[in-house]
C-alpha cells in the first residue's frame, strides 16, 4: 500500500485538492495521509479543518505554524515554522509520496521538507503564471518536485521548458474543477436559503442580480491592501449591486484588507452586503453560477469562472498573465475602472463554458498515476 501525504493550509488548498483526496482514499492501492496547518486550523479563517473532518477525512496531524501579524517577516517565519514541524511529521508518517498544492508559503515549507528527506514530491497546478510572490514559489516548487500535475496546456509546456522530465509531467486538469462539475449537476432548489444565518450583514435576495467580492492581499504590494479593498467596495456600491463579500486569505497584507472591510462596515457603508469568513465549496459554486459578477483577484474567477461561465472583473496584478477565458475583464485598483468593468460584465450576462483548466476528472487521474508509478528517482537532473 503506497502512502500519499497531503498538507492542507487553507480553504483554497482544500477545495483545490479535495477530489484527488477522495480518489486516493478510494483507491485500493493507496493510503491517504492528511496534515492540516496554518489558517486551516484558525477560527478567523473559518476553521477549514472542521469541514475536512465533516467530509469524512481523517486528519493525521494538526500543526499551528502561522505566526501572527500577516507581514512579509511573519510570512517568512511561518514558512520556517512549517519546515521545522513538517520534518517531524514526515518522520512519523513515513509517506511514499507527498502531494502539495499550488503556490502558498506552506507549499514551499512542505516541498522543502519532503525534498530534503528524499521523499518524492508531487505538485498540482504548477507551471502557471501570476503576480505576487506566488509566481516565484510555484516555479521553485516545480524544480523540487518529481511528479507534475499541471492543470492546463500552457502550464504543462512551461514545466517542460523548466527542464523537467516529459514522462513525469501529467496534464490532468485542476482537481477543483472536479468539484465544480459535480456541484453543477445537482438540483439547487431549496439550497442556500439559510446562508445568511452565517456571517454578518444584510440578507440578499439571490433571485436578483448580486456580486461576489473575493479579494486577497498582493504580497509584492504590501501596505496597499486597505486602499485597494476600499476602492473595490466603493465601486460595487456605485454600481448598486448587493454583494457577498469574502474574508481574505492569510498572506502578508491580509490584515490591511480585513481592516478596510471592518472600517467599511463600521462607517455604515455596508448596506446590502453580507460578509463571510468562509463558505463551503458547494455553496460558493452555486453562488458563482447565480452571480451577476465575481469581483476581486481570486484565482477562482479565472479557473472556476471559465468553467461555470461567471462574468469576472479581475483587479490588479495578482493574476497577471494567468491563462484565462473570455469571461474575464481586467481592471486597475481604481474605483472608476472597477465600476466600469462591473457594469460591462453585468450587461453581458453569462458566458459559454470553457474547459481551460480541466473537464472534471483530474482527481481520479492523479490517483491512478500515483498508484501506477514505480519507484520514483529522487535525484533530479535538469533535462532539455
Amino acid at each position: 500500500m503506497k502512502k500519499i501525504c497531503t498538507v492542507i493550509g487553507s480553504r483554497a488548498n482544500y477545495s483545490s485538492i479535495k477530489s484527488a483526496m477522495r480518489a486516493i482514499q478510494a483507491h485500493p492501492d493507496l493510503e491517504l495521509q492528511l496534515v492540516c496547518v496554518a489558517s486551516a486550523l484558525l477560527d478567523r479563517y473559518g476553521q477549514v479543518v472542521n469541514l475536512i473532518e465533516r467530509d469524512g477525512f481523517k486528519v493525521d496531524e494538526k500543526l499551528h505554524i502561522l505566526v501572527e501579524g500577516e507581514t512579509p517577516a511573519t510570512m517568512v517565519k511561518s514558512t520556517g515554522m512549517g519546515l521545522i514541524e513538517l520534518s517531524s511529521v514526515f518522520d512519523r508518517l513515513e509517506p511514499d509520496v507527498v502531494i502539495t498544492v499550488g503556490d502558498r508559503f506552506e507549499t514551499m515549507a512542505t516541498t522543502l521538507a519532503a525534498a530534503y528527506m528524499n521523499i518524492p514530491v508531487a505538485h498540482t497546478m504548477g507551471g502557471e503564471v501570476s503576480g505576487t510572490i506566488d509566481e516565484s514559489i510555484r516555479h521553485a516548487v516545480t524544480k523540487f518536485a518529481h511528479i507534475h500535475f499541471p492543470a492546463s496546456r500552457d502550464a504543462a509546456e512551461r514545466i517542460l521548458k523548466l527542464g523537467e522530465l516529459p514522462e513525469m509531467v501529467f496534464r490532468v486538469g485542476c482537481p477543483r474543477i472536479d468539484l465544480v462539475a459535480d456541484i453543477l449537476k445537482e438540483d439547487e432548489n431549496g439550497r442556500d436559503k439559510d446562508i445568511f444565518a452565517l456571517g454578518v450583514g444584510s440578507s440578499i435576495d439571490l433571485t436578483k442580480p448580486f456580486a461576489i467580492v473575493s479579494q486577497h492581499p498582493v504580497t509584492t504590494e504590501y501596505g496597499e491592501g486597505e486602499r485597494q479593498i476600499t476602492a473595490t467596495l466603493k465601486a460595487v456600491r456605485k454600481c448598486n449591486l448587493p454583494a457577498v463579500v469574502l474574508w481574505p486569505n492569510a498572506d502578508a497584507g491580509s490584515e490591511d484588507i480585513a481592516r478596510g472591510i471592518r472600517k467599511w462596515r463600521e462607517h455604515g457603508s455596508a448596506e446590502e452586503m453580507h460578509f463571510f469568513k468562509n463558505l463551503p465549496i458547494d455553496t460558493y459554486v452555486r453562488l458563482m453560477r447565480r452571480a451577476a459578477c465575481l469581483i476581486g483577484n481570486s484565482s477562482s474567477g479565472i479557473r472556476e469562472g471559465a468553467f461555470i461561465g461567471t462574468p469576472v472583473v479581475n483587479i490588479g496584478s495578482r493574476q497577471t498573465a494567468r491563462e484565462r477565458g473570455d469571461n474575464v475583464i481586467d481592471a486597475a485598483h481604481e474605483e472608476g475602472a472597477i465600476a466600469d468593468a462591473i457594469m460591462q460584465q453585468k450587461a453581458h450576462g453569462r458566458y459559454q463554458m470553457q474547459d481551460i483548466y480541466g473537464d472534471g476528472t483530474a482527481g481520479v487521474k492523479i490517483a491512478d498515476v500515483l498508484a501506477g508509478l514505480g519507484a520514483v528517482e529522487v535525484q533530479k537532473l535538469i533535462t532539455y
